[in-house]
């Protein structure tokens, strides 16, 4: 009861100074609540690495995270963020978790089904959970649904990207930190060592404990950029293991042994604004630095 009160403050008190910030403008009250959720930031990332084969030179990979369907972000926004990423036409689309704010009470599944059918990569569809999707008994759920749309959904485990020349490369997936039980080494159990890894992970705090093991790259979510960046107090929301890595590229460990890049998330949770802090889709680019 104690945290819940805690939460509830805290939000209240993060709600009134956002109000204040902006003046209880009506202009700023509409931008924060309808304009900024609705715009779309296409962020672009190459991920260089001598462990990458030169077969995965130009491989496209597209990264949406945190949708939260039901809370503020619509069905109709969703089947637009679709279209956007069909027409990237990546080779390789991962999911890092947060689909529906409330999984047990989504209404429109059907149709959700319908439009992640719909998302089309050559190379496969990977997901992994995030705390929403493990909330309100909505672990199978989400499952099945990803599942049912030829997701892989990579549970502490490891999936082989192979080419027809026989290179590969390994995507790795770890459960939500906050309510799963991430577990990096039984996803690396028969992953071998000497090949290129890219972890997938919620959580991007998660990065200094990955970056103790043979990880190349860790791609989260999460952390909605701090959904609202108020001027000299900076980000209101930042949910715990975000708190470290709220958004964008970092090198963590000794010789920056491990690039960690964290997307803003697409939808809002707890407060229905985004400031400063537009929802975000990234495209990361494969290629090798292997000598010749």
């Amino acid at each position: 009861m104690m945290a819940k009160q805690s939460r509830r403050t805290f939000l209240k008190r993060s709600f009134g100074s956002f109000l204040t910030v902006l003046g209880v403008s009506s202009g700023g009250y509409l931008y924060a609540n309808r304009i900024e959720p609705s715009l779309l930031d296409i962020q672009e990332q190459q991920i260089k690495h001598p462990l990458i084969p030169k077969g995965f030179n130009g491989i496209k990979m597209v990264q949406f995270s945190d949708t939260h369907l039901g809370f503020q972000y619509t069905l109709n926004q969703f089947k637009g963020l679709v279209d956007k990423i069909n027409t990237i036409q990546p080779d390789i689309i991962i999911f890092t978790g947060d689909l529906m704010d409330e999984p047990n009470k989504y209404k429109e599944m059907n149709k959700l089904v319908g439009l992640l059918e719909k998302l089309h990569a050559p190379l496969g569809k990977y997901c992994i959970f995030g705390n929403h999707d493990h909330g309100g008994y909505g672990s199978d759920i989400y499952r099945n649904i990803m599942e049912t749309t030829n997701f892989s959904v990579l549970l502490n485990a490891a999936k082989e990207i192979k080419l027809k020349d026989g290179s590969a490369i390994f995507l790795l997936g770890i459960d939500d930190a906050m309510l799963g039980r991430p577990n990096l080494p039984l996803a690396l159990k028969n992953v071998p060592r000497d090949c290129f890894k890219i972890l997938l992970s919620h959580a991007p705090d998660l990065a200094e404990t990955a970056a103790q093991y043979p990880v190349n790259w860790q791609i989260s979510g999460h952390s909605h950029g701090g959904q609202v960046k108020l001027p000299f107090i900076g980000p209101l929301v930042i949910p715990p293991y975000a708190k470290n890595y709220p958004e964008g590229l970092y090198t963590i460990g000794n010789n920056h042994k491990l690039t960690l890049y964290v997307n803003r998330g697409i939808g809002t949770t707890r407060l229905p604004f985004r400031f400063m802090s537009k929802p975000e889709l990234t495209i990361f680019t494969l290629f090798s630095t292997e000598d010749k």
